[in-house]
């Protein structure tokens, strides 16, 4: 798509900015302040002739919305089966009880679980788990939430399949799964450790029990029988085959071109045929807040892109890469543009945009792996700047919504007081490491 004019890019940014000011003041709910942008954007965009209808509902992404649909619904079936309070009580007993070492070992997990699934679908399955965890510790699930989701985004940031833009990077460069680890994995790794030593500065504060709370809560661990836990044996058998199945699929869906969305429902369509639960029931379980606020977000964003804006921030960094010798310069500009971008609109319109641009400087005999590595690492660490910066951002504030537990929710105030430093710390760091690596990995890999 060509650039649009210079009007149809101020319509969309004040569109944009507009509705993030609404989903950010909070004087409404965030989804009905992105429907707001969503209808302003489309009646804007017909009659300025730049975005209609039909590009408005292209521009949702169905794989996300039903994967995100096909993953609350699994989650929603295991919830009775006690298999969460199970776990719960096994990771409470591991970290013995210590606030700053259950986080290590939470984000520990979903960091690793999202090299291997998308981060998405981990943080699904771990957030009701660390809201049951806190409540029983008697800790305020916030900062786990908070941490989990920023440490997810950074883990699938290091492989072909943690996050959706790397399998798009990946199909359009000709890189696998073992081209990205060999690439990333050495800037991820410390990555991820800065961002877990600043998360434990940062919220020290929320990582403490009262006055004795830590004696009873680690005697609570220790009396616990986690095999009690277990309500619905055979019901839990049953999900869980069904998620294995995903899990499984999970991994080589790329090979068998299935989308992941396809994936989940094959899941979910199994464990619906084995327990057979009361359909009306199990839907009311869905998160559709959630659900229509990505919808809206993929609409607002989609004018956006049709504007031509996104075009102009990837032509002018193009323009750059053309001189060989400003590779370097360029790989990291892009890195923290990609970053920028993704903290304030979803990454992966970005992604779409960038792609082609890329490619075809590729096809001018342009040296341009490096920049698809300095991409991936944008796109994948910016989303923790904000709360809306990426999907699974969204699923854990959500979900601290839902936990109705005092002082849980998260504010998009409070967030950018944690994400904001994780984004530059992680940022400068991922930058540090791209540089001292570039001739070994990026230029020579």
């Amino acid at each position: 798509m060509e650039p649009g004019s210079p009007f149809h890019m101020v319509l969309a940014a004040a569109i944009l900015v507009g509705a993030y000011i609404l989903i950010f003041s909070e004087r409404i709910h965030r989804t009905i302040a992105a429907l707001v942008g969503a209808v302003a954007m489309v009646i804007v965009g017909e009659m300025a002739g730049f975005y209609g209808q039909e590009a408005a509902l292209a521009a949702v992404d169905a794989n996300t919305m039903l994967l995100l649909l096909g993953m609350m619904l699994l989650v929603a079936l295991l919830r009775p089966t006690g298999g969460f309070e199970y776990l719960a009580i096994r990771l409470a007993k591991l970290s013995a009880a210590s606030p700053r070492r259950l986080l290590v070992y939470l984000t520990l997990a979903v960091s690793l679980l999202s090299m291997f699934l998308d981060n998405v679908t981990t943080v699904i399955i771990f957030a009701p788990l660390t809201v049951l965890i806190t409540r029983m510790l008697d800790l305020n699930p916030a900062p786990y939430l908070m941490a989990e989701a920023m440490l997810s985004n950074i883990g699938g940031a290091s492989t072909l399949v943690g996050d959706p833009p790397n399998i798009m990077i990946g199909s359009a460069a000709g890189l696998d799964f073992n081209a990205f680890l060999v690439h990333l994995l050495p800037v991820i790794v410390p990555v991820w450790l800065v961002t877990v030593a600043l998360i434990l500065v940062l919220f020290r504060n929320d990582l403490r029990y009262k006055a004795g709370g830590r004696a009873e809560a680690h005697a609570l661990a220790l009396e616990l029988d986690e095999s009690k836990a277990i309500k619905e044996p055979a019901v839990l058998r049953r999900v869980m085959l069904a998620m294995g199945i995903v899990i499984a699929l999970f991994f080589i869906h790329h090979h068998l071109h299935l989308y992941p969305a396809f994936v989940a429902f094959i899941g979910l369509v199994i464990a619906l045929a084995l327990v057979r639960p009361d359909p009306e029931h199990l839907l009311k379980q869905a998160e559709w807040p959630v659900l229509l606020f990505f919808a809206a977000l993929f609409v607002i964003v989609g004018g956006v892109e049709a504007s031509g804006l996104l075009d102009l921030i990837g032509g002018g960094l193009a323009g750059l890469a053309s001189d060989p010798s400003h590779l370097l310069l360029t790989a990291l500009l892009l890195m923290w543009v990609a970053a920028v971008v993704s903290a304030v609109i979803d990454n992966i319109p970005f992604t779409v945009t960038m792609i082609p641009i890329v490619a075809g400087l590729q096809a001018k005999g342009l040296p341009v792996e490096p920049l698809w590595w300095a991409l991936a690492i944008g796109v994948g660490l910016g989303g923790n700047g904000s709360h809306i910066g990426a999907t699974a951002n969204i699923i854990c504030v959500a979900e601290a919504e839902r936990s109705g537990v005092p002082g849980a929710r998260i504010t998009p105030v409070r967030w950018l007081r944690a994400g904001v430093p994780v984004a530059v710390a992680s940022l400068i760091v991922a930058s540090l490491v791209y540089a001292a690596l570039y001739q070994l990995l990026f230029v020579t890999g």
